[in-house]
């Protein structure tokens, strides 16, 4: 599913703080970091199989009120954070989308087989051989 950037940032909204790390004097009088904040569930951009897969597949970024978070403090300037932060969602918001292939099934090769089998005859044969005397009563 391609969804238009403009679109999407229409529904977004911005919350930002003072961020840790790098800045120098401006760390603590500017807010840079910003937290991306996304209502899936009121998006009209999407089907509700798609916020479903949104749902399931990004669980670990959606709190209780089913608001999608994002946190981006790496840079010195709100914008850049800003356009982190934008770039961060859409990306997950894609890979989320993204139809997973079912596992095919393989058996092992005929070689691995046979050399599992032959390894296990030879620890048979050395815990054999390790057999002690008749222990008897």
């Amino acid at each position: 599913m391609n969804i238009s950037r403009e679109e999407l940032e229409k529904e977004f909204t911005y919350r930002t703080s003072r961020s840790g790390g790098k800045g120098g004097q401006n760390v603590n009088k500017v807010e840079t970091k910003v937290e991306l904040i996304w209502d899936f569930t009121q998006s009209a951009l999407f089907t509700d199989l798609e916020k479903e897969k949104i749902a399931n597949r990004l669980s670990n970024r959606i709190n209780k009120e089913n608001i999608f978070q994002v946190v981006a403090e790496e840079e010195r300037t709100q914008l850049r954070n800003k356009e982190i932060a934008i770039k961060r969602t859409l990306h997950l918001i894609n890979e989320s989308l993204k139809e997973v292939k079912p596992r095919k099934p393989s058996k092992p090769s005929k070689a691995s087989v046979r050399k599992r089998l032959n390894d296990k005859r030879q620890q048979a044969l050395k815990k054999i051989n390790r057999g002690g005397g008749d222990f008897d009563l």
